[in-house]
């Protein structure tokens, strides 16, 4: 097991090597080869294939410019990203990213995390991602869709439904997933309506796409909170950020009867004691894009405004971020465990720390790895594959028991192996090394070593 253990030591330190400065990517491989020591030992032909360091190695990498013109006709550069990373399970499926803070390091952090969270959901997908530094706040509509253009016009020659299907991310949502599809169509002359997902529903999009990732997060909760016999009923939440995804993570909580009472975006948070106003904040964030002051301002003095600060200072039972990688750090996990909070759910990408996930398992707060907890989005994406696929289109209700089953079998998947390999109740060694054996065995199966 020593002798185990050092070579993965070795593959982690080659990796790093191999991809100097990509901070997030190293500590994502990280927290992945922390879990698979007991694998590697019961099943030496993962070693014997190497199938651990080509797992780590992209299948293709493509950084490319986009040229855009801004209102003024000024012309503006970006840069394009797209990481096919794995692609044994199926089709390379996972988001596009356009925010400030992408370079080659983010794509692939997210691609690897989505080669495992593809695995988990059982679906015929494998993992990418990609995205642009190309920042769409404050842009006009007409702006946002020159750059779409530009960019879809070199993205459109790597993708394809048999092939890569993006879909939406942080700072894309329906209005470029519009343009994009738009320009791929008037590039290929197809309606080729499967090669991305998260559409609108009148040009072949599924319904819970838009509150896939947040229900699903809410729906592994429960699944969590069941086996010790518990609910949502009258737990006290906070959810970080006040995106797709936390909006509609908050919809399920209270449907669920739980209470929501904190969210934030970049520049604080609100915690209103008698429930988020569900009905204000979509009105706030997605008719005009506002900004969670404006909430408070509209509530009146029954709700308080942060400007900065932590979210994670507020007292609850459940903590689930929602908005963006290492938001929640070791000092906001310790405030978690001073006041109580059971279980924190990931419904971001990486949003935890290893030194707040350590923290936190080490004083038994339930922890659920993004991997895991918020795959409900890419599922509903499959979902959306299939009609696409059939040229059919499912009623909300179908869809969303679809998708309720799916989480609940990612986590019995999770608890099951973890169970297995000697750590009850860690659902990320079980989301680990449940993601990891689909992907090894298929690789082995089809030669791909």
């Amino acid at each position: 097991m020593a002798e185990l253990e050092t070579n993965l030591t070795e593959i982690f330190e080659e990796a790093t090597r191999r991809n100097p400065g990509e901070l997030e990517f190293h500590q994502a491989v990280h927290e992945v080869l922390e879990s698979l020591g007991p694998v590697v030992a019961k099943h030496p032909e993962y070693t014997d294939g190497e199938v651990v360091r080509r797992l780590l190695e992209p299948e293709r990498q493509i950084i490319f410019r986009v040229p855009w013109t801004d209102d003024s006709g000024r012309v503006q550069l970006n840069r394009g990203f797209r990481v096919e990373f794995n692609s044994a399970l199926g089709p390379y499926k996972g988001g596009l990213r356009f925010h400030p803070s992408v370079y080659l390091g983010i794509v692939k952090f997210l691609g690897f995390e989505q080669i495992f969270k593809n695995s988990l959901t059982g679906l015929p997908i494998g993992g990418g991602k990609g995205g642009s530094d190309f920042d769409p706040k404050g842009k006009s509509d007409d702006e946002v869709m020159r750059f779409c253009q530009s960019f879809m016009t070199e993205l459109y020659r790597h993708i394809g439904e048999y092939t890569d299907v993006p879909a939406g991310d942080i700072g894309v949502g329906g209005r470029e997933i519009g343009y994009l599809f738009g320009q791929y169509k008037r590039i290929t002359n197809r309606y080729e309506s499967g090669v991305l997902t998260g559409k609108g529903l009148t040009w072949g999009g599924s319904q819970v796409r838009p509150e896939a990732t947040g229900y699903g997060a809410v729906f592994f909760v429960d699944e969590m909170l069941k086996t010790s016999g518990d609910s949502f009923e009258g737990k006290r939440v906070v959810v970080s950020g006040s995106g797709n995804v936390a909006i509609y993570a908050i919809e399920k909580v209270h449907q669920l009867g739980g209470t929501v009472v904190a969210c934030s975006d970049s520049d604080g948070f609100v915690v209103d004691e008698a429930g988020i106003d569900l009905d204000l904040l979509k009105q706030i964030k997605n008719g005009h894009r506002g900004r969670v002051s404006e909430y408070a301002n509209a509530r009146g003095a029954s709700v308080t405004y942060t400007e900065g600060g932590s979210i994670w200072d507020v007292k609850c039972d459940i903590a689930l971020p929602c908005a963006t990688q290492n938001e929640l750090d070791e000092k906001a996990a310790q405030h978690l465990i001073e006041n109580g909070c059971l279980v924190v759910a990931e419904g971001a990408n990486m949003p935890t720390t290893p030194e707040a996930i350590h923290l936190l398992t080490a004083a038994g707060v339930r922890f659920a790895p993004g991997k895991a907890a918020n795959a409900g989005g890419v599922a509903t994406s499959a979902l959306e594959m299939q009609q696409n696929a059939s040229r059919d289109s499912w009623s909300f209700e179908y869809t969303e028991q679809r998708l309720a089953e799916i989480m609940r079998s990612i986590h019995d998947r999770c608890l099951e192996t973890a169970d297995e390999y000697g750590a009850p109740g860690d659902y990320v060694l079980g989301a680990n090394i449940s993601g990891f054996t689909r992907v090894a065995d298929s690789m082995l199966a089809l030669g791909l070593i």
